[in-house]
């Protein structure tokens, strides 16, 4: 991977740095989550932040600059890093992804840190500090589930992860679990469905690329901070993410670094059109 000028950093490297840096973030987030309160404000766009958000924020960016002053970062909480998607290659972060989640205390929230080249999500952590879970791409793109209890510095045991093999006629589906509408509704209804299940955050994708789910649509907004990490982790697992309007696949570094609608799934799914 290069970067820079002339510069080149081994993937060995980076993944070591972002595993540290989302299980300290998540270790900020809970000691925030287990208080008995916690300040919410609301952005300009009328999205909630919330001192976890910030405090995750400055110590990913913090951690990120140090190790790799010489890549992009763009992260969601800093909007003066939102001017670089003319970038080849740049590390991206949701230092809380899942606010909602959080606010009501219901767990599915998550840290998302990916890198992106050439406008693919390549590595990526998505740590649930609640629920215990930390997923991530290794350094040869393989994505592992590692099981706690987590030490900072070293890897505990991990295990290979890959989607399953869908039966179109028994599809398990998951969806978001605040952003569900009539149109989701629709078009999940195109498919045979066994079951489906709800989680919130990047979760979605971790759960096709363990095979508890086989497909993903998400007809709602989203921004590249929401879904890089959990694309790397999903791509590592074998799996894929197309846009929802010609199934082509989900590139990132565009404008504004906002998101066309999508559907994350395992091969196998035969994919209805819109």
């Amino acid at each position: 991977m290069r970067h820079g000028e002339g510069k080149t950093l081994n993937y060995s490297d980076l993944t070591p740095v972002l595993r540290r840096l989302a299980l300290e973030a998540g270790d900020a987030i809970m000691a925030i989550y287990e208080a008995d309160d916690f300040d919410v404000k609301t952005k300009s766009d009328e999205s909630p932040v919330t001192e976890a958000d910030e405090a995750a924020d400055a110590l990913i960016s913090a951690g990120l600059r140090e190790a790799f002053p010489d890549i992009a970062l763009v992260t969601e909480e800093q909007a003066d890093s939102h001017d670089q998607e003319d970038a080849d290659t740049f590390l991206i972060v949701d230092p809380l992804d899942g606010t909602k989640e959080f606010i009501n205390r219901r767990g599915d929230f998550t840290v998302n840190i990916a890198l992106v080249e050439d406008g693919v999500p390549t590595r990526g952590v998505v740590y649930a500090p609640a629920k215990g879970r930390l997923f991530y791409t290794d350094s040869t793109g393989r994505t592992v589930e590692e099981t706690g209890p987590f030490d900072k510095n070293t890897a505990g045991e991990t295990t290979p992860l890959h989607v399953g093999e869908p039966d179109n006629g028994s599809l398990m589906v998951v969806a978001s679990k605040s952003h569900r509408d009539e149109a989701t509704d629709a078009y999940i209804n195109k498919y045979n469905v066994k079951d489906m299940t709800s989680a919130g955050s990047s979760l979605k994708f971790c759960l096709v690329a363990t095979g508890e789910a086989d497909i993903y649509p998400r007809l709602g907004r989203t921004m590249e901070w929401d879904t890089a990490a959990g694309h790397a982790v999903l791509k590592g697992a074998g799996g894929r993410i197309v846009r929802f309007d010609d199934h082509t696949p989900l590139v990132y570094g565009k404008a504004g670094f906002a998101n066309p609608f999508f559907i994350a799934y395992a091969p196998g799914v035969d994919l209805k059109a819109p």
